[in-house]
């Protein structure tokens, strides 16, 4: 299969325009300076609101003028990420993506598919003569990735629809109609660096190779965290020999399963030999415990130069809170239907090391929302016993089900018709713009779809070709079956 055979034709042709744009978090600016001509050279009404969200109008096909109006919604910026050998610059290069049998990937970095594809779907709606459709409403929301910004900026009124599908899932045939609720915590520790005590060893310890993935979609597949395998280590060599902590870097998103990180630190130099015999057999229990989940895990260790270190409290405390703060799932769902479902979640997300602090983010998930002020507080009382100031983020609400709603019938129904059988109907551990939506839309009925893609978030991400038709069929059925405004 070749770039040009790829179907829908109209999808791909756009989703390669879009990679062609620089679209990372918060500098979405060309993106947005893109949908803006866009519409203009079709012909369409658009407007942008004072957050940077984007908002296309297209007039009903002849004959369903009396339809309600639906919005197609996607958000148009991506997660940066990639392989630390690959000169690649997000700000300015073009995303250089490839075909692996019937998957689309990219080299070395993070695909963009989400949420390109769906920025692609939408726009090739907008530009298409033959999909049959009441009025649309096209929303690109901007800055998702790391704090739902866009939506959370959005005013009540920007959108007029009554019907939203939002084009930000990951397995075609789920239908998702609930998601989760959550928040950000940020732990700072301050201190004053000082010298390692004379006799000190100087050593460097490396974890890269994981698997990684969304917090939110990947935290119940049991993949290795690079913040906690590194904390162990430090916390039982530090409670056997005067371990001086130099410095600990690990991963970079809220949202994203760390995949790799570097710890520097000191002991004494009569130790050192068994400090390096332990890690080795450390490497061996964590690749036999992640046999199935990360097979691909690369253990270093190297001396290094020395640098100053923490104050040994701060360091001790600082690893202690690492080695004790919840991670991974925390409770899954109590409801039959949804017992499949991770309930409540906190993900370590990244550790940074600077000057006079270290900075300890991570995030936790929740559709019960009792439960997530609950985990956020656990998280909390951990930090500050180790004597960090925390800071903790407004965050994003869930999105409930919806148990009346005509848009799952009809995306049930012509899903069915298209495949001959009925699709799964979900609730999602993620966070999706649903749930903002549902805020300041209280009537408006919603649902997720989208193609099937894995390891999103990492530079492993892939798009599965086949399953972008599939949806891009449904979506054309969606549309012409959106019921008469009432």
């Amino acid at each position: 299969m070749e770039k040009k055979d790829l179907q829908p034709a109209k999808v791909f042709e756009q989703f390669a325009k879009i990679n062609e744009i620089p679209r990372p978090s918060k500098r979405e600016e060309k993106m947005i300076a893109y949908l803006q001509e866009f519409a203009k050279s079709h012909n369409l009404k658009v407007k942008q609101d004072e957050t940077g969200n984007v908002l296309i109008s297209k007039p009903a096909t002849k004959g369903y003028e009396d339809r309600a109006t639906v919005v197609l919604q996607s958000h148009m910026d991506m997660v940066c990420d990639k392989l630390v050998d690959v000169d690649f610059d997000f700000n300015t290069d073009a995303i250089q993506t490839y075909i692996d049998g019937e998957w689309l990937t990219a080299k070395g970095t993070t695909l963009g598919a989400d949420d390109g594809i769906g920025v692609a779907m939408e726009l090739a709606v907008l530009d298409s003569d033959d999909v049959e459709h009441g009025p649309i409403e096209c929303l690109f929301t901007r800055d998702e990735e790391t704090q739902l910004t866009g939506a959370m900026g959005m005013k009540a009124g920007f959108m007029t629809g009554d019907y939203l599908v939002n084009l930000d899932s990951e397995d075609e045939g789920q239908v998702f109609v609930s998601c989760a609720g959550g928040r950000s915590t940020i732990a700072t520790f301050d201190y004053q660096p000082e010298e390692a005590p004379q006799g000190y060893f100087f050593m460097k310890a490396s974890l890269k190779g994981l698997i990684g993935g969304h917090s939110g979609d990947d935290i119940n597949k049991k993949r290795a965290n690079a913040i906690k395998i590194l904390s162990r280590f430090l916390f039982t060599e530090q409670q056997k020999f005067d371990l001086r902590l130099s410095s600990f870097n690990s991963g970079k998103l809220h949202n994203a399963i760390p995949r790799d990180g570097r710890v520097v630190f000191a002991v004494p130099a009569d130790v050192k030999e068994t400090v390096k015999a332990d890690w080795n057999l450390f490497q061996v229990d964590v690749m036999d415990e992640f046999h199935v989940t990360d097979t691909q895990m690369v253990f270093e260790m190297e001396s290094t130069e020395a640098a100053n270190v923490l104050p040994k409290e701060t360091g001790r405390k600082l690893i202690m809170a690492l080695q004790a703060v919840d991670n991974g799932v925390y409770a899954m769902c109590q409801d039959e239907a949804l017992a499949y479902m991770v309930e409540t979640s906190s993900n370590v997300a990244a550790v940074s090391t600077k000057a006079n602090t270290v900075e300890v983010l991570s995030s936790q998930r929740s559709n019960v929302m009792s439960n997530l002020e609950n985990m956020c507080n656990t998280v909390m009382a951990t930090y500050e016993l180790a004597g960090a100031k925390v800071e903790q983020t407004d965050g994003y609400p869930g999105w409930k089900l919806n148990p009346n709603s005509k848009l799952v019938k009809v995306t049930v129904e012509t899903y069915n018709k298209l495949f001959g059988h009925d699709p799964k109907v979900l609730g999602i551990h993620a966070g999706l713009e649903c749930g903002l939506f549902s805020e300041r839309y209280p009537h408006m009925d919603m649902v997720s779809i989208g193609p099937t893609m894995r390891f999103v978030h990492t530079p492993d991400e892939r798009l599965f070709i086949p399953t972008v038709q599939m949806v891009w069929d449904h979506l054309r059925e969606i549309l012409k079956n959106i019921p008469v405004k009432e």
